[in-house]
């Protein structure tokens, strides 16, 4: 973690040794494959949370820098890289990287280049939440311009990008929120995005949700990140035959489907881990991807989610509002 006035070639990391503290580590010197990497910005995401805590799918071998995802500039770079050059903004390459720091020295193959003309709150947020929306809406149903997607969490990283990404290609969507006294506001917001219906959990569960698909088709696509209810609710409003990714599981319960959804519907369960997607397809593939969204946010289709920025000293206040309820605003550690 950065501290006042921090001398050059070293960086900061807090560790959890009975309590946080901050403590200095010297970089090690930039080989022939090597990157040097000043880190700008790093959200914290759930995952983060998660691996922290030792319960995500994947987790880092320790001593570990907490951060799977942001956004640095390159300061030197050794004489085999050919990718980048001083001055270009990189992201990880891959989750487990350690951006919760000042500076680094990563090798090339860890690093993707993106562009330096992108808001530096949406290349920081690029590599997770916007790669797990545009898979979800393109792998597991083939969706045409009209169709309708249904998703809960919508008011989460991936889901504000799903409605931006979603509303890129054409797509309608439901989205799904818990109340709060804010309403209003977030619909507001999610509005502005190009949501086209944002309902409340127990809107979703009265009887008039049938009039909703006089006017649309029901959705073949349903994005769980909830569980529990939720999740029930979505399964209850799929079209027949249609398909709900599940990628998260915020309420901690299961998904349960009813046997009548699954013989007379036809209805496809599936699950989403942008880890696991990286592990089958190739670095080319994740790069193309990167540099799909990269186009869709310079066209202004897809911007960052709500952020609140932080100092990096003050990681422990960030950390402490990252898990707070109904927090529409993602935190983001700023390393400037």
């Amino acid at each position: 973690m950065t501290g006042p006035n921090p001398k050059p070639r070293a960086r900061w990391v807090a560790q959890k040794v009975g309590a946080s503290r901050l403590k200095k580590l010297e970089l090690t010197a930039v080989g022939g494959s090597d990157i040097h990497v000043k880190m700008l910005a790093a959200p914290i995401n759930p995952s983060d949370i998660n691996m922290i805590q030792g319960n995500y799918g994947l987790l880092p071998k320790l001593p570990a820098v907490g951060g799977n995802e942001g956004v640095g500039q390159v300061v030197a770079v050794g004489s085999n890289v050919t990718g980048v050059k001083p001055g270009d903004w990189v992201i990880p390459a891959n989750p487990g990287l350690g951006t919760w720091r000042t500076e680094a020295v990563f090798s090339e193959e860890t690093l993707i280049g993106v562009p330096s003309d992108i808001p530096l709150q949406s290349a920081a947020t690029l590599g997770v939440n916007p790669c797990t929306a545009y898979r979800m809406l393109t792998d597991f149903e083939q969706l045409r311009p009209g169709d309708c997607v249904i998703q809960n969490a919508s008011n989460s990283g991936v889901g504000q990008a799903v409605i931006q990404i979603a509303a890129a290609l054409g797509l309608r969507t439901i989205n799904v929120v818990r109340d709060r006294p804010d309403i209003q506001k977030l619909t507001d917001r999610l509005k502005s995005l190009g949501a086209e219906h944002v309902l409340t959990e127990e809107q979703l569960r009265k009887h008039e949700m049938k009039h909703l698909f006089k006017d649309m088709p029901q959705p073949r696509l349903a994005l769980n990140c909830v569980g529990g209810k939720s999740s029930t609710e979505l399964l209850r409003h799929l079209a027949p035959g249609g398909t709900m990714v599940t990628y998260g599981g915020m309420a901690k319960q299961p998904v349960i489907a009813s046997v009548s959804q699954l013989i007379f519907k036809d209805v496809k369960l599936r699950g989403f881990w942008l880890s696991q997607w990286k592990k089958d397809h190739s670095p080319a593939q994740f790069k193309e991807l990167i540099l799909t969204l990269c186009r869709l946010i310079g066209r202004g289709q897809l911007t960052a989610p709500a952020c609140s920025e932080v100092p990096l000293q003050d990681y422990q206040r960030a950390l402490e509002a990252s898990v707070r309820p109904f927090v529409s605003s993602k935190q983001i550690l700023t390393m400037c």
